[in-house]
């Protein structure tokens, strides 16, 4: 792979945009010295990490795609199966990809309709519960997760998903929980999980719950893209996503950039792979999150949360996954949109 020198290029560095530098691809990472690179004059572009999506749903390769088109050079599946599709997407780029594998939920609720969910993802007891961590650690996936529901919706009982957290800390995997009500977002708080994936679409988030996340430093995925439009399906409600993700920032809770992005017939909607990123950020903005918080929360914060470390940052021995954008993306958050190129471990795509 041909080395490749970025001159002119103003660099988000995770706090601000620097003076036009040059950056160099190297391979598929960073590099340092430009010596007998290709030359490209940005002409004070804005330079980007490659986004990362905290939530998405990948069925078929070309969502990969999809997603690098809009920048989105990796996504962090939140349920796919059986372990070959899995292994196929893990193979397939040009976005990377991280997966849970299936998800733990209980015998009742929207879940266990979905289309081709697997039997074993039913867990209704701690030794349940046990088990399926032992055999997604088997699978080898890169976190685990569990869906929560109030008491009497159909999810596993605490005691389960408190197994399901439990038994995946000491494997040494996160666990994403997803709530989507105000009882199921008390119960995966309660859980000390790492991440709580979603927000109530209706009901605010019990202030005491509130309080618990931000001592137990739990992280939020609130998805808010897919809040917006499940709305429709539930009448009688304006929605609460964006307040409750307003009270979850005003307590200083972390809050990453996940979008829901899927192709599934069985989903509350269906979420377009990439483009759905950049209209979470605008959603994130209505919910009190500067701009520079939001790059972040799609960049090194989730890069940091996850443990992603060869990526998120925009220096050298890093994965060169870029994005270069017209405009200052600080100033004018819609300039992520107007995306130049991007570049998925140091190759640069067709868009």
């Amino acid at each position: 792979m041909a080395k490749t020198a970025l001159r002119n290029a103003r660099v988000f560095d995770g706090l601000g945009l620097t003076e036009p530098r040059t950056v160099v691809i190297d391979g598929p990472v960073l590099g340092t010295d430009p010596a007998g690179a290709r030359e490209i004059d940005v002409a004070g572009a804005t330079l980007l990490p490659g986004f990362i999506d905290a939530h998405v749903h990948l069925e078929r390769p070309e969502q990969l795609a999809d997603l690098a088109a809009w920048g989105v050079t990796t996504g962090l599946d939140m349920a796919c199966w059986p372990a070959d599709r899995v292994a196929a997407l893990r193979a397939a780029g040009p976005a990377e990809f991280r997966s849970a594998g299936p998800p733990a939920i209980g015998p009742g609720g929207m879940h266990v309709r979905i289309p081709g969910m697997p039997d074993s993802s039913i867990v209704t007891t701690a030794e349940a519960a046990a088990e399926f961590v032992e055999a997604r650690v088997a699978e080898g996936v890169d976190y685990v997760k569990g869906v929560a529901e109030a008491p009497g919706d159909g999810g596993p009982p605490a005691e389960a998903l408190q197994a399901l957290v439990d038994t995946a800390r000491r494997r040494g995997l996160a666990t994403v929980v997803h709530a989507a009500t105000p009882g199921a977002y008390h119960l995966a708080v309660a859980t000390g999980a790492r991440f709580v994936t979603h927000v109530p679409l209706a009901g605010r988030i019990a202030a005491g719950d509130v309080a618990a996340m931000k001592a137990a430093g739990q992280t939020a995925i609130p998805t808010l893209t897919m809040m917006e439009a499940a709305l429709p399906r539930f009448a009688g409600t304006t929605g609460d996503f964006v307040a409750n993700a307003a009270a979850l920032h005003a307590a200083r809770i972390e809050i990453l950039a996940g979008t829901d992005a899927n192709g599934n017939p069985g989903a509350p909607a269906e979420i377009a792979h990439g483009p759905s990123l950049h209209h979470e950020f605008e959603l994130l903005a209505e919910a009190g999150l500067s701009t520079l918080e939001i790059l972040r929360a799609a960049t090194v914060a989730t890069a940091q949360a996850f443990g992603l470390t060869d990526r998120g940052e925009i220096r050298p021995g890093l994965r060169a996954d870029l994005v270069l954008v017209e405009g200052d993306p600080l100033a004018d958050l819609s300039a992520t949109r107007s995306i130049r190129a991007v570049w998925c471990a140091g190759k640069e795509i067709d868009r």
